[in-house]
């Protein structure tokens, strides 16, 4: 496996199947011109098996924080520990770059997703409720 920082759209478009939805080019090149915006993504024999985003947000009290955005492994590649290869890598990025911390959220019944977090160090707050607002 090898797990590489994308930096251009055509690796984005080429690894397309992973995200819930196709990639839009104006977004994902608005994405990969912010420096503080991360897409990593694993390849099994050269093909995208998976992805990690995370975006770096600030606040006065808190200073920088990883928020891992989305994970996606293709079913053909599930279980083989490429989520938590790429998110120790992301993890690793984030610490490279000052980070304080890293935090995401997912459902509770994700079992697969909870695990693998746990697997890699997250602490899991079951306390706190996601807030949403859809346009």
């Amino acid at each position: 496996m090898d797990i590489r920082l994308i930096t251009s759209l055509e690796a984005v478009m080429a690894a397309g199947h992973l995200f819930d939805d196709l990639p839009r080019e104006d977004a994902t090149r608005a994405f990969l011109a912010d420096d503080r915006h991360h897409l990593l993504i694993a390849y099994v024999d050269g093909e995208p098996a998976g992805f990690v985003s995370g975006v770096e947000t600030i606040h006065p009290d808190k200073g920088v924080e990883m928020f891992l955005y989305e994970l996606g492994v293709d079913d053909a590649y599930q279980r083989r520990g490429i989520a938590t290869a790429l998110i120790e890598r992301l993890i690793g990025l984030a610490r490279e770059r000052g980070c304080t911390g890293a935090w995401t959220g997912t459902e509770k019944d994700n079992a697969a997703a909870l695990a693998t977090y746990r697997r890699t160090g997250a602490e899991l707050d079951f306390d706190t409720v996601a807030v949403s607002w859809g346009f």
